[in-house]
């Protein structure tokens, strides 16, 4: 891991760690990025990955030449990788555009799966139709589908999509207000006769909190052993690789979404099935010439595929210094933020009691009526965060849902701001950045 206290330079800026980014702006200070929950930049290896293969392996993986070769290698080298990263085998993974893909391919499968099961031939003699009390039958009517109300969009307007479309019944379990947390027994008492899947996110993406899956899927798993069709699990880790160990045999998942840009990857993303199409079901969305065993047909972006396995590569290699330098940076910025602001004006909307969080997050509000999150953030010179998700980045002045939803006071919520740690945030970057925030503050408090 390259040294934290070693900062390059942008546009005549210093930026955190060891990443070059272009700013678009005329102000020369240091700029520091804690926005690591919103993209992170490649990391140098990943580009000369991506770089070799746009130049080495630019044939079609389908063909039987050196080039066409080169690239299948890669690609297959790249899938070992990232199911390593997770704890799958190889022939687990599903390479597709992005997270919003995988997402729906999971979304699109279950409710097929349920429309498929649901039709297929159940009346004969002991079938479940007739099961003379053995457990329930099987489900008729519309799939039903659970989430819990802080969710990405890329699940949450799915799920409402197929609601307004007559194509699901869809519950959303709201989050403990105490713990922050979708709770087991909650996610439980919403189970129907006619669930299909549940769905809930591994970690927040605004909170960092982690969310109970493990102990939900043994839950679910026991009762599956008394129905048909069987309710499928699915895990979105975007927010996680990377910052905690993620293990699909741990978690006991169907499915797990892998995102490349939350791990210093290209934009691109894979969907972990556990024996997809055998063990596991998994629908084609899209139909052309076979790849990904035509579970998602399209000529593979060998590059991006390459990118996304020399970045697992490294989480594979590195995971455990990365949670412990995150971990100790994001303690020594609360420490200081509480130093500087004092603990009664300080509110970190990232703990909660009984809740474990990834260990870059600090969600932070600064008390006081001028001091709402994107004032505060518009007029840091150095600091460069978000209020919260980026995907909800047009929501203006009003706070974030996400918070309200964890019980987060209103006012507390409109003051709130993201900060997520990065591999190469440093100590001095903290103080900078603190020492940003302390000037930004007294401008506001004076300002009529």
């Amino acid at each position: 891991m390259n040294d934290p206290g070693n900062p390059c330079c942008i546009l005549g800026q210093t930026f955190v760690g060891h990443y070059t980014i272009p700013l678009l702006s005329d102000n020369q200070l240091d700029r520091i990025y804690m926005d690591y929950n919103a993209t992170t930049p490649q990391e140098p290896e990943v580009i000369q990955a991506i770089t070799d293969a746009l130049q080495d392996a630019w044939g079609n993986p389908s063909c039987r030449y050196a080039a066409g070769l080169k690239a299948k290698e890669i690609i297959n080298q790249s899938r070992e990788s990232v199911a390593k990263m997770v704890g799958g085998r190889a022939e687990d993974i599903i390479f597709t555009s992005g997270g919003t893909e995988a997402n729906n391919l999971v979304f699109h499968t279950a409710v097929e799966h349920f429309r498929k099961s649901s039709r297929a031939p159940e009346r004969s003699e002991g079938s479940a139709r007739h099961h003379n009390g053995d457990g329930p039958s099987a489900a008729e009517g519309r799939p039903h589908i659970i989430l819990s109300n802080v969710e990405h969009d890329s699940i949450k307007l799915t799920a409402e999509h197929l609601l307004r479309e007559g194509k699901a019944d869809v519950t959303f379990v709201p989050v403990s207000k105490v713990t922050a947390r979708v709770e087991v027994e909650d996610v439980m008492a919403a189970v129907r006769p006619n669930t299909c899947l549940v769905s809930i996110m591994l970690a927040n993406n605004e909170t960092g909190v982690i969310m109970p899956i493990r102990e939900i899927c043994q839950k679910v798993k026991a009762l599956n052993k008394q129905r048909r069709p069987r309710i499928l699990l699915h895990t979105d880790a975007a927010q996680a690789i990377g910052k905690v160990h993620v293990d699909v045999r741990n978690l006991e998942v169907d499915y797990l979404t892998i995102v490349g840009h939350k791990f210093y990857a290209p934009r691109i993303g894979a969907l972990y099935a556990n024996g997809p199409g055998t063990t596991t079901p998994v629908y084609a969305m899209l139909f052309g010439g076979g790849q990904e065993r035509n579970f998602r047909p399209g000529t593979e972006n060998t590059p991006m595929i390459a990118g996304l396995g020399k970045a697992a590569e490294l989480v594979n290699s590195n995971l455990s210094e990365y949670i412990s330098h995150m971990d100790s940076t994001r303690l020594y910025l609360e420490q200081r933020l509480k130093a500087v602001f004092g603990e009664e004006k300080i509110c970190f909307n990232s703990h909660f009691p009984g809740s474990k969080a990834l260990p870059n997050t600090c969600n932070v509000s600064i008390l006081g009526p001028r001091l709402q999150g994107h004032k505060v953030l518009s007029n840091c010179t150095r600091l460069l965060a978000s209020i919260g998700a980026a995907c909800h980045s047009n929501r203006g002045d009003r706070p974030s849902h996400i918070l309200l939803s964890c019980g987060v006071p209103y006012e507390v919520a409109s003051n709130a701001m993201r900060l997520s740690l990065g591999r190469g945030t440093s100590r001095s970057d903290v103080d900078l950045v603190v020492e940003d925030l302390r000037d930004t503050v007294q401008l506001l408090e004076e300002t009529d």
